[in-house]
């Protein structure tokens, strides 16, 4: 019977081949991604069992496990969260028939596809636990070693790693996947992010998925010289393009036996296929293997210049920005929220903003596609009002629209052009707006936004690479006073503190037992708390806000008094802003701040609300 002692005894006398893809094979031979392919397992075993024949046939000395995302919160989106065991546990029984003690067998674990901290809600003792239970069931299932595989963090990678460590000490292979440039999908360098999965303690480490044979190759290239463990390289085959619907790959197996060749003579000790590779790539791998005598040498590398972090100066908060030095002085803030224009005019917005400066107004508030709807860029409008009036934005900016690259590349981009306040949002769904075919990111939720707009104001990008002169925003993030599950609410928001938020915003407060019952919940949460104001146009508008804006309550006693006037459009405004008086009035000594929102866009409104009003 073959051991984790006899995997490590081999690799260490020669490269070893692992196997192709088993999700592009499954979609290959009829099933649909529609389809849960770790559930297949169990409702279709002799599909697997026959793709792990093929790849045996086909040369391959280690198969994996069809358990890339089989754990508990994948399988959730399918409902098999309950099938956890059972899942992994029968995917390494059919694995191990068909290696009958001639081949080895991985057990196949996949990132969990939820964020964890520090930029998502997913405490890194929950993910070791997912893990675990993953792995305990392959681990039983019988399986001589493990690979954990196409990881986009290094932290993640790290968690699945001592998840499989504190069940057994079987081979443990790590890979990352690359981007074009051989760097992380987070923008770390190649010698940076080898040195980090060495750290972590893993037998082999590597990289596989998203780019093809040549890439990898180039970042086999760069990585050699940077660590003594054996490297792992499992590429695509080449870039799938789009062909009538389908992702086609193109990449033939002639060529990538070509690069077996070239990785071998590189320096790599596995190398094996991921998406689009099938057992006729593997064939031509393994034909590549048996016709050369690879330049095999063991690498020692005695030192590695160590990577010296630049001595950044974090900029305090009273020098980041007019608003920032306000609220550290204890002004009472005034905030008024516009909404960017549908064209692409906004003369109307900064004439509004200017006469809102006029009249003492702080910032200017300006929403991120506001219930899921297209319109200007927030970006290019709050640039404009900066540009033309002179009064500060806070620029609302939601996770929904953009992956972790394009956000930081937004934010470094707008903190040069003079935006140094900002709202971290998670967004609206798309299908809330106008556009329900149109598909959210959410790469990250207003947690992990902050944590990177803070590694930004510590001169690090979100790879940990410097970033040379450090930002220097003031971050702000909303709070829901009246949230179903104020718990959750309140949970949430103490992560966002912790990760760096520096001032808080509510949803708007018409019911003021809500907010006060929310204050005495945040006590610990010394952060200045600004107070959201809607003066209600009419009834209809209060039914809308009520039902369907989440977190917002109106009253009943309020909704009765918009009902009294619902005949005159005068009057509801009037009693709207009566409401909104009385709710400031209410408010004052309690909060640091109000943001005022303009229904419509009717400014006249946020003077009358503040009108005779004195503030510090």
């Amino acid at each position: 019977m073959i051991t984790q002692k006899d995997f490590l005894k081999e690799l260490n006398s020669k490269p070893l081949l692992f196997d192709g893809a088993m999700g592009t094979e499954i979609y290959k031979r009829g099933v649909f991604i529609n389809k849960c392919y770790d559930e297949l397992n169990l409702t279709n075993p002799n599909l697997i069992k026959q793709i792990h024949i093929d790849y045996k046939k086909a040369g391959a000395d280690v198969i994996e496990t069809n358990t890339f995302g089989a754990n508990r919160y994948k399988l959730k989106n399918h409902l098999l969260q309950d099938k956890v065991y059972e899942i992994n546990f029968q995917a390494a029984s059919i694995a191990l028939e068909v290696a009958d003690n001639e081949i080895y067998v991985a057990g196949a674990i996949g990132p969990l596809g939820v964020q964890m901290e520090p930029l998502g809600p997913l405490a890194k003792e929950e993910a070791v636990e997912a893990f675990e239970e993953q792995a305990k069931a392959l681990l039983e299932g019988g399986v001589n070693l493990f690979v954990l595989e196409t990881f986009i963090y290094p932290e993640e990678l790290n968690q699945a790693i001592i998840a499989v460590r504190k069940i057994c000490d079987l081979p443990i292979i790590a890979m990352m996947t690359i981007d074009e440039a051989g760097n992380s999908l987070t923008g770390a360098s190649p010698e940076v992010f080898v040195k980090q999965l060495e750290s972590y303690g893993a037998d082999v480490i590597g990289v596989n998925c998203t780019v093809g044979p040549h890439r990898m190759l180039n970042w086999l290239e760069k990585s050699r010289g940077f660590t003594n463990l054996p490297l792992a390289v499992m590429p695509n085959a080449g870039k799938p393009r789009n062909i009538d619907g389908r992702n086609i790959y193109l990449t033939s197996p002639e060529y990538l036996g070509e690069y077996a060749k070239h990785f071998i003579q590189t320096g790599a000790n596995i190398i094996g296929g991921c998406c689009g590779t099938s057992p006729e790539h593997i064939k031509a791998m393994r034909n590549s293997l048996n016709a050369i005598r690879p330049n095999y040498r063991k690498i020692n590398i005695t030192s590695i210049e160590k990577i010296i972090l630049p001595d950044v100066k974090v900029i305090e908060q009273e020098n980041k920005s007019r608003l920032a030095s306000r609220v550290k002085n204890g002004y009472f803030i005034k905030l008024v929220e516009l909404l960017a224009p549908h064209g692409v005019s906004a003369t109307s917005e900064i004439d509004k903003a200017r006469n809102l400066y006029y009249q003492g107004i702080d910032a200017i508030n300006i929403p991120d596609g506001p219930r899921a709807s297209a319109r200007m860029s927030a970006l290019s409008l709050a640039l404009q009002i900066q540009r033309e009036v002179g009064i500060e934005a806070v620029l609302h900016y939601v996770c929904r629209d953009r992956n972790v690259i394009g956000i930081q590349s937004d934010l470094l981009g707008a903190y040069a052009l003079g935006i140094k306040n900002i709202l971290a949002i998670t967004g609206d769904p798309p299908k809330l707006g106008n556009y329900p075919d149109a598909t959210g990111v959410f790469d990250v939720d207003s947690i992990g936004l902050v944590n990177i707009l803070n590694r930004l104001n510590h001169g690090l990008d979100i790879a940990g690479n410097p970033i040379g002169k450090p930002s220097a925003f003031f971050v702000g993030v909303g709070a829901n006073p009246g949230a179903i599950n104020l718990d959750e609410e309140i949970k949430r928001l103490e992560w966002k503190v912790d990760a760096g938020a520096e001032f808080i915003i509510t949803q708007p407060i018409f019911d003021i037992k809500i907010l006060e019952n929310f204050i005495k919940r945040i006590e610990h949460i010394r952060r200045p708390l600004i107070a959201g104001l809607w003066p209600l146009t009419s009834i209809r508008n209060a039914e809308f806000m009520n039902n369907e804006v989440p977190g917002c309550n109106v009253p009943e006693n309020i909704m009765n008094r918009l009902r009294k006037v619902e005949d005159s459009k005068e009057k509801s405004l009037q009693e709207g802003i009566s409401i909104a008086r009385e709710t400031l009035h209410e408010m004052l000594g309690e909060i640091q701040g109000i943001q005022i929102s303009a229904p419509f866009g009717r400014i006249q409104s946020v003077f009358d609300v503040l009108d005779g009003f004195v503030f510090k």
